[in-house]
């Protein structure tokens, strides 16, 4: 199974790092749709494809704005469906706002999917998804992804607690994609703004024991101002690591 980390940032791109978008081609599957969702262009070119169905955990610009940018993807590759799954407000301010003629004046054709309920199960092509809340401004949604004897989830933009209900959707896996906003230094700006810190995501880890953990979803400010993640040799005992923005994972 093979995931391109199209994009590992929030809030805004860094110098190295777009907002959150995360490609499966196996699966025909894309996580999230912040402004890395552009780099998708030279994938599908490389390897088209047809269709794709978008996850969204939530419709926060940095997670959504990219959906604009599938004009020009659909312009220069085969693909030719997409389906986008979301939370039903989420989609109709997807819908209302980012796709506002003043916004963006050119219709695109893609298939928007609601989901029922703030949990679920979704049955895709080549795999399967479970939805969960999470706590987020606003509102947003982790999910557990399962396909070929594979098990992985995605959990962003959220403050995780020791008994947050959505962690008996992380075990078992061979792979884990979890938020790491800010350093430990930062926990009561993570708490205030919904956001997770090394220390309780590492709690996290310690708790579910997945085979691997990608740290995404990481402050840009941290690259521009050289700030010390926190990040020790303990951290890569539990085999955890930040991804980066072209990282292609095999697991």
């Amino acid at each position: 199974m093979r995931l391109h980390c199209l994009g590992t940032t929030g809030y805004h791109p860094s110098p190295s790092r777009q907002t959150a978008c995360y490609y499966l081609p196996d699966l025909e599957l894309v996580l999230d749709a912040g402004t890395g969702l552009h780099r998708l262009t030279e994938h599908l070119i490389r390897e088209p494809k047809e269709r794709l169905d978008i996850l969204l955990s939530h419709a926060h610009l940095d997670h959504v704005v990219g959906l604009t940018f599938l004009l020009d993807v659909m312009a220069v590759t085969s693909l030719k469906q997409v389906r986008i799954f979301g939370q039903p407000d989420k989609l109709a301010a997807v819908k209302e706002h980012l796709f506002h003629p003043l916004l963006f004046p050119v219709p695109l054709s893609l298939e928007l999917h609601p989901l029922a309920g703030d949990e679920g199960r979704v049955k895709l092509p080549h795999c399967s998804f479970d939805y969960f809340p999470l706590e987020h401004p606003g509102g947003s949604i982790g999910m557990r992804i399962e396909a070929v004897c594979k098990r992985f989830a995605y959990v962003t933009d959220t403050t995780p607690k020791s008994d947050s209900p959505f962690l008996e959707q992380l075990k078992d896996l061979d792979l884990l994609l979890h938020e790491c906003y800010f350093s430990d230094k930062y926990q009561e700006l993570s708490l205030r703004t919904g956001h997770s810190w090394l220390g309780a995501v590492t709690s996290i880890v310690e708790q579910v024991h997945p085979k691997r953990t990608l740290l995404i979803h990481v402050n840009p400010l941290a690259e521009v101002l050289a700030e010390d993640s926190g990040y020790t040799a303990d951290h890569e005992a539990l085999r955890m690591s930040f991804a980066e923005d072209g990282m292609v994972v095999d697991f």
